[in-house]
């Protein structure tokens, strides 16, 4: 094989999506359940003075948070690579989410339903991008107390936007999400950028 001819041989199409959501809704374990590989991780342990910044109401078991973001591979086939960018959920982390959403394919927004407000942030702007995204409502302990109809309304979606349900906890749960993310952005005309030959 000569080296530097494009028809023998080729470089994976590099697809691009983001894992967004509230704090403490599960963007690191999806990242890790999913991931082929030992995901990166940029946890740093919550403190006794990040307590008066941050609402673990509902999360109180939490003692990590995510400061950068969290990255993760899946492959698809020998031509296609899902590489998975956790992004952090602190609004004061949030001056990171434009970087990683540069040449995004599209997103997750995780929700939490026992704190469901903490995912509008994520919906405003992915919704201002005009970036396909799709809402996956994290099943903690296999409880839902709210159904696919109430949380669209609550978060004022378009009928167009699928919620999902899922278990971030699950390699196979996670990876449906991504599916029904990839199914979507095709719908709406988005193809995967980064293609090299």
């Amino acid at each position: 094989m000569e080296f530097g001819r494009s028809d023998h041989w080729r470089l994976p199409t590099a697809i691009k999506i983001l894992i967004a959501g509230g704090f403490g809704a599960g963007k690191t374990t999806m990242v890790g359940a999913v991931s082929e590989t030992r995901p990166l991780r940029t946890e740093e342990a919550l403190t006794h003075l990040g307590t008066h910044i941050d609402d673990l109401s509902g999360v109180e078991r939490k003692l990590t948070t995510t400061v950068a973001m969290d990255f993760g591979r899946i492959t698809i086939r020998d031509d296609y690579m899902l590489y998975l960018f956790g992004t952090p959920g602190q609004e004061r982390f949030w001056f990171v989410w434009d970087e990683l959403a540069m040449g995004a394919l599209g997103a997750v927004v995780l929700a939490d339903t026992r704190r469901l407000d903490d995912c509008f942030p994520s919906v405003d702007y992915f919704e201002k991008r005009e970036q396909p995204f799709v809402v996956a409502l994290n099943c903690f302990d296999g409880t839902q107390p709210f159904t696919v109809g109430e949380v669209r309304d609550a978060l004022g979606l378009e009928p167009d936007i699928p919620i999902v349900r899922c278990d971030a906890r699950r390699r196979d749960s996670g990876r449906e999400v991504l599916v029904a993310l990839m199914e979507h952005a095709m719908r709406r005309g988005v193809t995967p950028v980064g293609t090299m030959s």
